[in-house]
């Protein structure tokens, strides 16, 4: 179990204590950004649902610059995704003790995917982590895509 207390990392594990940095944050490149984003499979849906903006995990497979999500008819997300509505994605690795890792968003169009071969190959590439019959599948194409790297290590 980890604490922090003053810019120092308290432990209870009789570890020395680490004095936290501040870290220096690196934009990524395109590439970079779409490269750990196919290397996590958990990330966040931003929408707008009645007027108000919304946040849902999910989890998500990369194809073709185009991230991929699996939903159900009562999904407020499905409703938005219907409609062709714009939404941010946002997916990260980040270290909570180290305060390094990276962010990635992808801001862009969500639509539905309508033509069955690629809803069936979508079902089999993309297993929905709730317990619930996901049949719906989602298709956010971003129109730009950022990160940040959070990199140092404490001394």
């Amino acid at each position: 179990m980890h604490a922090f207390v003053k810019g120092t990392v308290v432990t209870t594990h009789d570890e020395v204590p680490q004095v936290l940095q501040a870290r220096e944050a690196i934009e990524l490149t395109e590439g970079e950004c779409w490269q750990l984003l196919g290397s996590v499979s958990l990330g966040r849906v931003v929408f707008t649902h009645h007027a108000m903006p919304a946040i849902r995990p999910v989890n998500h497979v990369v194809d073709d610059q185009r991230i991929i999500v699996r939903s159900h008819l009562g999904a407020a997300i499905t409703s938005r995704a219907d409609a062709g509505s714009v939404v941010c994605y946002e997916a990260d690795d980040l270290d909570p003790l180290r305060h390094t890792g990276w962010s990635v968003i992808a801001t862009g169009l969500a639509r539905l995917v309508q033509e069955p071969d690629a809803i069936a190959r979508y079902e089999q590439l993309l297993e929905p982590w709730v317990a619930e019959e996901m049949d719906h599948v989602i298709s956010i194409e971003p129109r730009f895509i950022t990160g940040v790297r959070l990199v140092g290590w404490c001394r």
